[in-house]
């Protein structure tokens, strides 16, 4: 069984939020967690707080076992952009871009045959 969570409106670039999604895609939910909580990378506080709600949602709604968990499915699309203006010289203007993403994690049960 699927369980899903999702964190939307992040104030993180997408790109910045791949590089730490990738380094818990298809690891054990235990493993995951500790590797986030030793990443050094501003992102890794909410992809970590985000898996901890899946597996909360996992025990609680769906009674299943914690250590049969695993990280499935995990991406960071784009969010919308908020646009600002920086005045530059001679009148002009620049466009900053504070980007946002939509973190999405799908965790799943190992099947009998998956266990090493």
């Amino acid at each position: 069984m699927q369980v899903r969570a999702v964190y939307r409106y992040v104030r993180m670039s997408p790109q910045k939020v791949r590089q730490v999604v990738d380094l818990v895609r298809g690891q054990p939910v235990d493993e995951a967690l500790a590797i986030l909580q030793f990443t050094p990378r501003a992102a890794a506080r909410p992809v970590h707080k985000l898996i901890k709600s899946a597996i909360a949602n996992a025990e609680n709604n769906y009674m299943l076992s914690r250590e049969d968990l695993y990280v499935a499915e995990i991406m960071a699309d784009g969010g919308p952009t908020l646009k600002r203006w920086r005045p530059r010289a001679r009148g002009r203007a620049d466009m900053i871009r504070k980007r946002t993403c939509h973190v999405t994690v799908v965790l799943d049960e190992y099947e009998e045959f998956e266990q090493v």
